[in-house]
Parts: structure tokens; C-alpha cells; sequence
């Protein structure tokens, strides 16, 4: 799994990056359609990244992974067979995740500078970015996908920072696919509302 699948621009890419990447595209991807589906791919590729992110001594991004799975199984049982009936935050709740996201990182960066991460305060609020739109979208919330606009912009830095190619493409196009999930989940919404 550690091994060269292959090279791309002087870059390796290994079978565990590889198929942790797709796996993730493929969940991404059934995130944006409300799939129920969308669930198992996240677990998957959470495991996955897991193993991947802990030999670059990202730690934070490695442990979002154990939550990401957690958010699957959440998300699972949670969502209807049917998938995900999005609807809004209220504004109060939008505050108090900003805060909290901010608060948090406050509180982990110095604990990962401690154990001499990679990354640390970019590292923390992006864990905790990524946390709360994880949250968000298996309480059916299009905000999620704001959040994951966001939060994809700021690891497609990170992993670039790192040198880690493949994964910086691939949130590239996470960011792109927030946008649509954005939308689409928006329009279910608001297609929701009219049909009341």
C-alpha cells in the first residue's frame, strides 16, 4: 500500500494515496447528490487518509479522520433511505460554529506545536472547519457546503505547503465540488419550501 503506484511530475504517488483519493472523490461526490451511499466512501476514505496523513506528521488532519468515520456511521443511521433533506442554520448556530471553530483552534494549535506537527494553527482550524461542516452535513445542513468551500481552499494550501501533490489536486477539485454541493443542496431546499 506504501509503494509507488505511480509518478506524476516528479511526484509519487503511493497505492494508499491513490485509492484514498478516490475513494474520497467518489463520497464527495454522493454528498452533493444527498445519497444515503455517500456514508460507507467516507468511512472508507477516512480510514484510508488516516494511515496516509500520519506519515507526514499531520496529525490533526489524521485524527479528523477518526471522526470523519464517526460522522459516517452518525450519517448513516441519521439520514433517511431516501438521502439528505437539506435545510438551513439558524443564524445564532451560525455564530456559535464560527466561534467554537475559532476557540478550538486556539486551544489545539499549541498542543500540536507541542508534538512538533507539521502544521499547527492552519492544521487546528481546519480540523475544526472541517469538524463542524462533517457536522453540519449530517444534520442535513446546506451550510455544510459553504463550510467545505472554505475549508478545501484552506488545505488545498496546506497540502500544496507539504508537498503533497496528488491530495492538493484532489482538494482542488473538493473545492469545486463544494460549490455544486452548495448549490444543489441549496435548491433541494428551497424546492422543499415551494412544495409546501
Amino acid at each position: 500500500m506504501f509503494s509507488t503506484f505511480f509518478t506524476a511530475w516528479g511526484y509519487e504517488v503511493s497505492y494508499l494515496e491513490f485509492i484514498a483519493s478516490i475513494a474520497s472523490l467518489i463520497g464527495v461526490t454522493l454528498g452533493i447528490t444527498g445519497k444515503r451511499i455517500t456514508w460507507p466512501w467516507w468511512a472508507l476514505s477516512s480510514a484510508l487518509y488516516g494511515v496516509f496523513f500520519l506519515q507526514y506528521d499531520l496529525f490533526a488532519s489524521a485524527a479528523l479522520q477518526i471522526i470523519f468515520i464517526i460522522a459516517a456511521i452518525l450519517g448513516w443511521f441519521g439520514w433517511e433511505p431516501t438521502g439528505a433533506k437539506p435545510g438551513p442554520l439558524s443564524g445564532k448556530y451560525r455564530i456559535a460554529t464560527v466561534a467554537s471553530i475559532l476557540l478550538a483552534t486556539l486551544a489545539l494549535a499549541p498542543v500540536l506545536k507541542y508534538l512538533g506537527a507539521a502544521s499547527t494553527y492552519v492544521d487546528a482550524i481546519l480540523f475544526f472547519g472541517s469538524f463542524a461542516a462533517q457536522m453540519l452535513m449530517v444534520y442535513e445542513k446546506y451550510e455544510s457546503w459553504v463550510l467545505w468551500l472554505i475549508v478545501d481552499m484552506g488545505y488545498v494550501a496546506l497540502y500544496a505547503s507539504q508537498g503533497l501533490l496528488f491530495t492538493t489536486i484532489l482538494y482542488a477539485i473538493f473545492t469545486v465540488l463544494a460549490a455544486l454541493g452548495w448549490s444543489k443542496w441549496y435548491a433541494a431546499h428551497r424546492s422543499a419550501l415551494r412544495s409546501l
